[in-house]
């Protein structure tokens, strides 16, 4: 992959705002740096590095795509009072795709588990 300048903001703009952002909460904080990224050019370079491996591409969180500069494996708990994603520790179940495969003989390629409920924050105000 060519080096970009545009490339690299986003790149290090998901990396310091690791709230899982969709590509229109991300391009809105590239353009207090950078007026001029459109947002095409912030979905073009996301696919791009979601494609080479250098991001996370989520996808069925709330409808819309969710970005996670965070690449190794974990799981993720989305608030469904504020919508925030979290990350889970990968650790807290290591071989549940060996206890699937084992459990049910399906070989597991790829997973991206999800849980949902209430954060500790929106818990404070319910």
């Amino acid at each position: 992959m060519k080096y970009s300048r545009q490339r690299e903001l986003i790149l290090k703009t998901l990396k310091e705002n690791a709230i899982h952002p969709t590509a229109e909460q991300l391009c809105e904080l590239i353009r207090r740096e950078e007026p001029t990224v459109s947002l095409a050019t912030v979905y073009r370079n996301l696919n791009l590095l979601s494609e080479n491996g250098m991001i996370k591409k989520i996808e069925g969180l709330d409808g819309m795509a969710h970005f996670d500069h965070q690449t190794h494996d974990h799981y993720h708990f989305i608030c469904t009072k504020c919508n925030r994603v979290f990350d889970i520790p990968y650790d807290i179940t290591p071989d549940l795709a060996k206890d699937v495969e084992n459990r049910t003989g399906l070989t597991v390629v790829a997973y991206d588990i999800s849980f949902r409920g209430i954060c500790k924050h929106c818990q404070k105000f319910n």
